[in-house]
């Protein structure tokens, strides 16, 4: 931090400029000189007030699961790093270079969720609003025994909004603001000194906030500690969630029987934002070296024999790369014969006696969706 320390004071006058202009920013929307709107159809937004490293990949992948077979569903990113511009829905290829690598792993994860990606939030709602609708099915097709689940191809009751925390032209149904367990925002300070993209008291404007990547096992002391030192209001709901990590996986999506525990060197190779909670649970299993990118980075031929010589220097034959699954989008046919694989991720909630975090959001989102639509036959 030191370094950052030396560069922030040498930064200070655009410090106060880039503060100055967020804090007009959001006084103008909190005036209404700059008009939010509240899309008619229901949207759940997933963000932070960070730069990045918090896990809105996997939380927005926990959405989709808990909703997607229920509901006609999609989801809108940025595509941060992609090599297109504007709205661009995916055409089944699951290309990164058209929606950028974490749209692009949603796609293949989940077939039947419209994956959209618009620099401009509002309008890539509004786009996927104004779907053509799909042609009826057969009367004989209706009430089927076995329901298939909701068509990819029709007009979507439900999006969920990717990294949208500081788009406020949008209003979310739900808000959810996420902070990291070891880097959480009251730890934190504004760019360029620290990591926040905006004041702390804009986390007053999420509806729940989830303390991502915590431990597997967090006391119920510390949850209250951090509770407190969130400084939340008595409207805004508290999650605690942590990873949990799957088998060793081929970048092609097999997965393997490889124990982890019995590979002698592992080169962990990451180009995400603090990838400290990855590289623990690769320390508890086997003896691993990092070699670390930048985030999002697109890797090179250059980096791959970056790769490849930190491997060969690596002692030993039982030798293995792991990767994450986000890299693994944008290693996917660059890495010859070299034997990289990935560990999938998803999230899990510690339990907790008063809240239900699946319960608030099937509840909200049922609640929303039949009131849109009885508003819808009244208009």
């Amino acid at each position: 931090m030191s370094f950052r320390k030396n560069i922030s004071k040498v930064l200070f006058p655009l410090t106060c400029w880039y503060a100055v202009g967020v804090r007009f920013r959001n006084m103008f929307y909190a005036m209404g000189i700059i008009k939010q709107e509240a899309p008619h159809i229901t949207t759940i937004g997933v963000g932070n007030l960070s730069t990045g490293g918090t896990g809105k990949t996997p939380h927005v992948e926990y959405l989709l699961r808990l909703l997607a077979d229920q509901y006609p569903t999609a989801i809108l990113s940025r595509g941060y790093k992609r090599k297109t511009k504007g709205y661009v829905e995916d055409d089944g290829s699951h290309d990164p270079a058209l929606l950028g690598d974490e749209p692009a792993m949603i796609a293949t994860k989940f077939p039947q969720v419209k994956v959209a990606v618009c620099e401009k939030r509002l309008e890539g709602v509004q786009r996927l609003m104004t779907q053509p609708p799909i042609p009826e099915k057969p009367d004989d097709s209706e009430s089927p025994e076995n329901p298939e689940p909701p068509e990819k191809t029709a007009i979507p009751q439900l999006i969920v909004l990717d990294d949208v925390f500081q788009h406020r032209r949008i209003k979310p149904s739900i808000n959810i603001l996420l902070t990291e367990y070891n880097h959480p925002y009251y730890n934190d300070h504004i760019l360029p000194y620290g990591d926040l993209r905006e004041f702390k008291s804009a986390r007053f404007r999420a509806n729940i906030v989830i303390v991502t990547k915590c431990p597997p096992v967090l006391n119920p002391v510390e949850r209250h500690n951090i509770a407190h030192d969130l400084g939340l209001r008595n409207y805004q709901k508290i999650f605690f969630s942590y990873l949990v990590y799957g088998q060793p996986t081929t970048l092609d999506g097999h997965t393997t029987n490889i124990d982890l525990s019995r590979i002698d060197n592992v080169l962990a190779v990451t180009g995400i934002a603090h990838p400290d909670t990855f590289i623990a649970e690769l320390r508890q299993r086997t003896r691993t070296q990092h070699l670390s990118f930048a985030d999002h980075h697109d890797f090179t031929a250059s980096d791959l024999a970056r790769i490849s010589s930190a491997f060969d220097a690596l002692p030993g034959s039982n030798k293995i790369i792991i990767t994450t699954e986000k890299d693994a989008m944008r290693l996917h046919g660059k890495t010859g014969n070299l034997p990289v694989y990935y560990l999938p991720i998803q999230v899990a909630f510690h339990k907790d006696k008063d809240l239900d975090f699946d319960a608030i959001i099937e509840s909200t989102v049922r609640e929303n969706i039949s009131f849109l639509s009885k508003l819808s036959i009244w208009n």
